[in-house]
């Protein structure tokens, strides 16, 4: 992931009720050049539907506990960074426990780094001896492993795949990073572009199904031609349902399937990289529970973010119909730090009582706001409160009368009162650490 420094509407409810009811069209999603198929609308309308993931960052850069950037930032060049891959053994990656625990968090979809920038691959491939099997004494097929539990455990899979690359002699011209000492300054532009689509066909092939392939690092070169057609076209064409989405942070291509925005909600552009238009593709938010934002494993953060900033995040994205990946770090000894999966279990622990409100949902007719936010499934719009300080929060007026309010747990009816100037609800007292007062609202009369 890039942690370098690259160059909410009011909704109409009856319209948000009927797509909370039907299956987007291709027309609903309508790119030039770019016609999306039955199976990959289908894919499409599920991931509509997921609202939250799994991100795993994991390659060798994990020994040296300094995040996923580390050959950058420290201009580690390719034939000693090479001697990480030479110790790797993570005798304690088990893969049955990784998948158990998304599943626990009540994540939907797990996104491996199969290959990061660094170029290393964490799956087997013909294509150089770069790779998890051939080059570490472990010697097995670390995505190998997490597919086949994913199959079994019945979660679906997406490979994070790098078209930056730090260690690839046909990566030239050189981007905006990897300037360091060293490399070579000569190289094929077309036979990089053609390893990248060999590496692909092995991941379309030979793991079963894949849910998607999540792109990053075009951003380092991005006036070259990276002949997207062709890639997109070839993933597609192997897994007609596999949904394709790059994090560029620019207006999505043709050939894109949803929109991903970097450690931001849709349109809100608090990095700096995140000010693309919000498409009408669905939508993904991602960020890390390192609180230094690192996504490969960090010795440094000891403690994950906290139990109340991640469910608010989580809320967040969804009112503004967005999915949320959350990232965790693995050790170099493939186990997820006790504390970063305890804070997993808390997430699912919420996500049982206030799923209902999550899952399934589009974001509601209310912009979100300091305030919180309002997420709809057919006639129930759920408001979350997120500011404990609130006693009574008044809503703008709704198309369709409100003739229910209460609780989502324990059932408490709330007061509330329609006029033409909106909706006021009297806030009932918030129980003991409470991160989400979450009111539901029965429309009709």
């Amino acid at each position: 992931m890039p942690h370098h420094v690259p160059a909410g509407r009011a909704r109409p409810l009856a319209l948000v009720a009927l797509v909370t009811l039907l299956l987007f069209s291709a027309e609903a999603f309508a790119q030039p050049g770019y016609q999306p198929s039955p199976e990959n609308l289908k894919s499409r309308q599920w991931f509509l539907q997921a609202r939250f993931g799994m991100f795993i960052h994991w390659g060798i850069y994990s020994e040296l506990g300094d995040g996923e950037w580390v050959m950058q930032n420290h201009h580690i060049p390719g034939w000693q960074y090479e001697v990480l891959a030479a110790q790797f053994y993570p005798a304690k990656y088990d893969p049955a426990q990784w998948v158990s625990l998304a599943k626990q968090a009540g994540m939907r979809y797990i996104v491996l780094t199969a290959r990061h920038h660094d170029g290393f691959s964490m799956f087997a491939t013909r294509q150089n001896k770069y790779n998890v099997v051939d080059a570490t004494p472990y010697g097995k097929d670390i995505l190998r492993q997490l597919a086949d539990e994913c199959h079994r455990q019945g979660i679906k899979l997406f490979v994070y795949y790098s078209q930056l690359d730090w260690h690839h002699p046909d990566y030239f011209p050189l981007g905006d990073t990897g300037q360091w000492f060293g490399r070579p300054h000569n190289g094929q532009w077309p036979r990089y572009l053609d390893f990248m689509n060999a590496q692909l066909t092995e991941l379309l092939s030979n793991y079963g199904e894949i849910g998607g392939v999540w792109f990053d690092g075009m951003w380092d070169k991005p006036d070259t031609d990276w002949q997207l057609p062709r890639t997109y076209g070839l993933i597609h064409q192997l897994q007609p349902g596999a949904l394709i989405v790059s994090n560029h942070h620019k207006t999505p291509f043709p050939g894109e399937d949803y929109q991903t925005f970097e450690k931001d909600l849709p349109g809100a552009n608090t990095t700096g990289w995140g000010g693309a238009p919000v498409s009408q593709l669905p939508l993904e938010t991602n960020d890390t529970m390192y609180p230094s934002g690192s996504w490969g494993f960090d010795m440094h953060d000891l403690e994950p973010k906290s139990l109340r900033d991640l469910i608010q995040y989580l809320v967040r994205a969804a009112g503004n119909n967005a999915n949320f990946l959350l990232n965790v770090g693995p050790m170099p000894n493939g186990e997820i730090q006790p504390a970063f999966a305890n804070r997993l279990r808390e997430i699912g622990e919420w996500m049982k009582s206030y799923g209902d409100s999550i899952y399934g949902t589009t974001g509601g007719p209310v912009k979100p706001g300091g305030w919180g936010a309002t997420t709809q499934r057919g006639d129930t719009i759920y408001v979350h409160v997120l500011d404990p300080a609130l006693k009574v929060l008044a809503l703008p007026e709704l198309p369709t009368p409100v003739h229910d309010a209460h609780l989502l747990s324990g059932g408490s009816n709330v007061p509330f009162r329609s006029s033409s100037d909106g909706l006021v609800l009297q806030l009932p007292p918030r129980g003991a650490g409470e991160i989400d007062q979450v009111i539901v609202l029965k429309l009709g009369s």
